[in-house]
C-alpha cells in the first residue's frame, strides 16, 4: 500500500524540519520593514493598479458586432 510507514522510502530529517517550520511560521511571524512593504504592495498597490487599468479601459472598446475594417474605438 502507498503511504504506509516502514516502506522503502525513508523520510529526510531536513525536509521534515522544513515542513514543520513552514507549518508553524505563523507562531514566529514578526512585522519587519520588509514584510510591511511586501504586505502593502501585495494587498494595496498591486490590486490598485489592476483596478486602475481595468477602470481606465472599461467601455473604451466595443467588441460586439464589428466587422474587419471597422474601428474598435467606441
Amino acid at each position: 500500500m502507498a503511504g504506509g510507514h516502514g516502506g522503502p522510502v525513508r523520510p529526510d530529517p531536513a525536509i521534515e524540519r522544513w515542513v514543520n517550520m513552514r507549518e508553524d511560521v505563523y507562531k514566529t511571524f514578526r512585522w519587519t520593514p520588509k514584510t510591511t512593504m511586501t504586505g502593502i504592495v501585495g494587498l494595496i498597490v498591486f490590486p490598485g493598479l489592476i483596478y486602475w487599468a481595468a477602470s481606465s479601459t472599461d467601455l473604451k472598446y466595443k467588441w460586439a458586432g464589428k466587422t474587419k475594417n471597422e474601428s474598435l474605438k467606441a
